[in-house]
């Protein structure tokens, strides 16, 4: 039955974000779904089938990938309707996938450890070489430039501000993928952090020495 349903799911998910160019595609999904259940056979807690749900279906509701807030949470809701599973479970996972975005830095306290493990595995794939990757898609589709020395780093900001304020990909760095290393929940995400927020560290380094003009 459980086998069914994860099944179900990634069809789900496929469909609604197969062809997303932020950097939320169908790809993002799996590799958090991975590292998830990683993190939760190493830590050796969670529920593995609530885990595996909330990961998977962890940015349907994302207003940035929907028309609204409503109606991302409208078509959670209506999916999880749709599944042969407990009133409990269904709302074990829309609470883990409310709660565990970044939102600027007004993030919701999480009750339970397979909040903390999907939020780790998100947070995971938003550093190193894929994260590198990942902001600079998001950038563009929203159409922010790559870097302008003028504008300054947001160090405190609504979330308002968050979404729809000034900004570049390269202030993106320092205003949310700098600080997620510190912001991990569980030894084993933090362990695999280490070497992602080096990475990070390295190409903004190479970065600034490229964009003044200067040689290594």
């Amino acid at each position: 039955m459980k086998k069914n349903i994860i099944e179900e799911t990634e069809r789900f998910v496929r469909k609604e974000l197969g062809d997303d160019a932020t950097g939320h595609d169908w790809f993002h999904v799996d590799r958090v779904r991975r590292n998830a259940l990683h993190i939760c056979r190493k830590e050796g807690k969670g529920d593995p089938f609530i885990i595996e749900m909330a990961a998977l279906l962890h940015d349907i509701p994302d207003e940035k990938l929907n028309e609204s807030l409503e109606k991302g949470e409208q078509k959670l809701h209506s999916f999880l309707e749709s599944l042969p599973i407990g009133t409990n479970e269904k709302d074990r996972i829309k609470k883990i996938v409310y709660t565990i975005s970044f939102k600027g830095g007004h993030a919701s306290k999480l009750e339970t450890v397979e909040a903390e493990i999907v939020q780790d595995a998100d947070r995971l794939d938003a550093i190193g070489a894929i994260g590198i990757a990942r902001v600079f898609a998001f950038g563009g589709k929203k159409g922010q430039p790559i870097y302008d020395p003028g504008i300054q780093i947001r160090r405190e900001m609504s979330l308002e501000e968050y979404r729809n304020g000034k900004s570049t990909s390269i202030h993106h760095f320092y205003e949310k993928l700098l600080k997620l290393r510190d912001l991990l929940n569980t030894k084993t995400a933090k362990n695999m952090a280490e070497e992602r927020h080096r990475m990070m560290e390295a190409f903004l380094d190479q970065f600034y020495r490229e964009w003044n003009g200067r040689e290594l």
